[in-house]
């Protein structure tokens, strides 16, 4: 309740003195932008293709026309760019790949993108061969000495094979050493990659269940079998394994069956801290395969206004431009992942966003509207911008993010993803109530989405950061139909072909939720308040430390 009367008492005021002159955000101009952004056109948006060069273009125009101040690289002149050079690693899978167990002498092919998806090795090499290699269950992979956790338990992993579960050990129960059903850092793949690049490990197979991911395995194999990016790494084997891979539950229950073990039984310990890593004896893991590896620049796009008064403190707006390009074919034959929902409403409401501001006297503090790359590679541009900010982190005042809004109409609510214990949040909040719409916390907090959009690079440097995310309780047809819809959009079109844009989507909630996003940034860029991250939030420290950069 203190959290939440702050916020009020933050940004009442201000709301109540311009509400009524706040600019609309236009359904049809966010439709417009999606439209073009996911055309068949631009090839679905992958880092370094022609998909890239047209919707940096286009972003780049509309910025201009909008009347931005480029807000890129520093170039010779002194003059900023439009966009931020972001140097990446490009891997790609060459040929085919062969991939087998081996139980009790008896060899079982794995389809690539069936039964495992394999990712192109991040290592800088230019093959894979592993033959032979034990395989070892080690639960969740996890590794934590500030909850006395550690699935590995010592034992030696060199050149092993590791058959890891998603999540954390407390998503089957719902109580535990790691807060519950809400994912913490080491409940998602990433870590449990980074982990394995720890210990030593030859690969790993991160067995896939719906559930626990919060995705079925369509996602999983559009998103792992396509060409791969990661920020430029003096010694990557640090933080790779040199296989990294998925592997279908049933494929994974059946190895372990022939294994003598009990898949389901395992699970069960591993969610213990007495859990020790299990040897599946008898059975050993294959793979071969090439791969093409370089380093390309993609780009992060820049739009800034200039705050009158006090120009070196910065609230940004962020999302990524970015989708999976083109990849495997759907049933129908589709190729190009168009990325209408995820993201390209997203560019669209920075655009108007933008638009929405320039058409009021300039704020007080600057504003900077960033287009990231590659998030969908591993929030690989805004991990790029946090580490080499075009201005200084100390004095980003937050960072507001937004990623797959709804098209399904109005909703009573809005929501954020994952709690991060933050004031942005409880201004989100405050805000909702003064426009008669109520917050939901992320209903699925299982499925670790803080830590899966762009505003987590900004996080866990400091800087106080949410992801929009629209309310399901929609005016027309309540949680029902707002559930019924997003259900359908995760099945049917999440990083599939069929994320097209359509002419029958309701985006007047979308812009509402704008509305919303719009007035707590002008709020606090044209005050002296500074969000923090609440007592609890494992971000605070790290901005607690530079408070003396703020006034």
């Amino acid at each position: 309740m203190k959290r939440l009367l702050l916020a009020t008492a933050l940004i009442a005021a201000p709301m109540l003195a311009h509400a009524a002159d706040a600019p609309k955000i236009d359904p049809a101009r966010l439709s417009a932008h999606i439209k073009v952004l996911s055309s068949d056109a631009f090839e679905g948006r992958g880092p370094a293709t022609e998909g890239e060069k047209k919707a940096v273009g286009y972003i780049v125009d509309q910025m201009k026309a909008i009347g931005l101040s480029p807000a890129g690289d520093l170039q010779k002149d002194g003059k900023r760019a439009w966009t931020q050079n972001v140097p990446l690693g490009k891997f790609e899978i060459a040929g085919p790949v062969a991939a087998s167990v081996t139980v009790g002498g008896e060899k079982q092919a794995l389809t690539q993108g069936e039964q495992v998806a394999i990712r192109a090795a991040m290592t800088n090499v230019d093959s894979v061969s592993i033959k032979d290699a034990p395989l070892v269950f080690v639960g969740y992979g996890v590794k934590a000495p500030e909850r006395n956790w550690d699935d590995f338990k010592g034992m030696d992993l060199k050149g092993k094979v590791l058959v890891v579960l998603i999540n954390d050990p407390d998503f089957e129960t719902g109580s535990g050493d790691f807060g519950g059903k809400a994912m913490t850092y080491y409940g998602r793949w990433t870590y449990k990659y980074e982990e394995a690049a720890r210990q030593g490990a030859a690969g790993v197979l991160i067995v896939h269940e719906t559930a626990p991911a919060s995705y079925g395995w369509n996602t999983v194999k559009n998103s792992n079998t396509n060409t791969m990016f990661d920020i430029v790494r003096k010694e990557p084997a640090k933080s790779h394994p040199s296989m990294e891979a998925w592997i279908q539950r049933d494929v994974a229950a059946d190895l372990f069956k022939k294994s003598g073990l009990d898949f389901d039984a395992l699970k069960k310990q591993a969610q213990t801290r007495d859990f020790k890593p299990v040897v599946l004896k008898g059975a050993t893991f294959s793979a071969d395969f090439k791969v093409k590896h370089e380093v390309i620049t993609s780009h992060n796009v820049a739009g800034r206004i200039v705050g009158t008064k006090f120009p070196n403190e910065t609230i940004i707006y962020s999302g990524h431009w970015d989708h999976l390009g083109v990849g495997a074919p759907d049933a129908r034959g589709d190729r190009i992942y168009n990325g209408a929902i995820d993201n390209a409403d997203g560019i669209a409401a920075l655009l108007e966003l933008a638009r929405a501001f320039k058409s009021q006297p300039a704020p007080q503090r600057s504003i900077l509207f960033l287009a990231v790359t590659a998030e969908e590679k591993g929030l690989l541009g805004s991990e790029y911008y946090s580490a080499n900010p075009l201005f200084p982190l100390a004095t980003t005042v937050g960072d507001i993010n937004i990623d797959a809004l709804s098209a399904a109409g109005p909703a009573k609510d809005i929501g954020t993803s994952g709690d991060g214990k933050v004031d942005l949040q409880d201004m989100l909040v405050a805000k909702a109530k003064l426009h008669g719409r109520y917050f939901t916390p992320d209903p699925v907090p299982q499925a670790g989405h803080f830590y899966r959009s762009d505003h987590f690079p900004f996080a866990k440097r400091g800087v106080p950061a949410i992801s929009i995310g629209s309310g399901n309780d929609l005016v027309k047809g309540g949680k029902e139909a707002g559930e019924k819809a997003e259900a359908d959009y995760t099945e049917k079109r999440y990083h599939q072909p069929a994320d097209e844009w359509s002419a029958d989507w309701d985006l007047s909630g979308q812009a509402m939720d704008l509305g919303l996003v719009y007035e707590i940034g002008h709020d606090l860029a044209n005050s002296r308040v500074w969000p923090q991250w609440q007592a609890g939030s494992e971000f605070k420290a790290l901005r607690d430390k530079t408070a003396a950069q703020r006034k």
